[in-house]
């Protein structure tokens, strides 16, 4: 089981602390390091964060939130084998041939460690900053995704749409990867449509093994449906894991689950190094 840790990007003091962590990640063997996204964080907001019972994210406003990909960037340059995730970046509300270039640059820059994890977004007030329309975010999302894969081929880039007007360019360096892994991130809606059509991998914001399971099943059945094989998909899952009993891991691991991201709050409190240190020593130690 491959073990990632998330967010490096978020609350963290300044640039220094960030590098470390994701060094000493690298360290202690961890497999990769993930980042959220948010542009700004609203001081009031009528939109539903859909992933927790209060509809509220877990940040105040004057939460350091560094640029996932500027973020990645500065941890490419300090590391050597780590691999690098964004968890996921709201490709909707972003223009799409910055996000392919970038993108592209970032897994140059890192050697081929990057992968792009992206969803369509939930929270209309950022749309509404970032003056893009809330409203067919999820196909907006679809088109986005089958343009930027275009401009990584290295060819010569066609490509007419609803939100979408490229012609007779080309973008290099492309991704050193091949095929480049995109992540799509999500549950509701269309997400496991989406993610059996263009998804290299699965991002999966659920607390526990209850909560997922159900939630493969609908994946099997998105695959199915879009004659896709299941085992072709990397699917990485959220562990918030119980110290005394590390079944869980198995049970994710028979589901089909590659890869476990552990959040940082669920190291507990104090210095976030000495966490990372002693969950490595009790808790992973266990499991490798």
């Amino acid at each position: 089981m491959k073990i990632g840790l998330i967010p490096v990007n978020v609350g963290v003091p300044n640039a220094a602390g960030m590098v470390g962590l994701a060094q000493l990640a690298e360290a202690l063997d961890f497999e990769s390091v993930w980042t959220f996204e948010h542009a700004i964080v609203p001081n009031e907001y009528q939109s539903k964060y859909p992933y927790s019972p209060d509809g509220k994210m877990g940040v105040t406003p004057e939460t350091n939130f560094v640029d996932p990909l500027i973020a990645l960037t500065a941890v490419a340059t300090q590391t050597k084998t780590i691999r690098l995730g964004t968890g996921v970046n709201i490709l909707s509300q972003a223009n799409p041939l910055y996000v392919a270039k970038q993108a592209a640059s970032l897994d140059f820059i890192s050697g081929g460690r990057f992968e792009l994890g992206v969803g369509i977004g939930w929270l209309r007030e950022e749309f509404q900053a970032a003056g893009t329309p809330f409203e067919r975010r999820g196909a907006r999302f679809d088109d986005y995704i089958q343009a930027m894969r275009k401009i990584w081929s290295g060819e010569t880039v066609e490509h007419q749409s609803d939100f979408i007007d490229w012609t007779g360019f080309k973008s290099y360096p492309v991704p050193i990867q091949k095929p480049f892994p995109v992540v799509i991130g999500g549950t509701k809606g269309k997400a496991f449509e989406r993610t059996a059509r263009y998804g290299n991998g699965w991002f999966a914001p659920t607390a526990s093994p209850d909560q997922l399971a159900p939630l493969m099943k609908q994946l099997g059945e998105a695959c199915a449906q879009f004659d896709r094989d299941p085992a072709e998909i990397e699917v990485t899952a959220m562990w918030f894991p119980n110290r005394e009993d590390l079944s869980d891991v198995e049970r994710y691991r028979s589901m089909g689950v590659r890869r476990l991201v552990v959040p940082l709050p669920a190291l507990g409190r104090g210095n976030p190094a000495e966490n990372l240190n002693e969950f490595s020593e009790t808790v992973l130690a266990q499991i490798r």
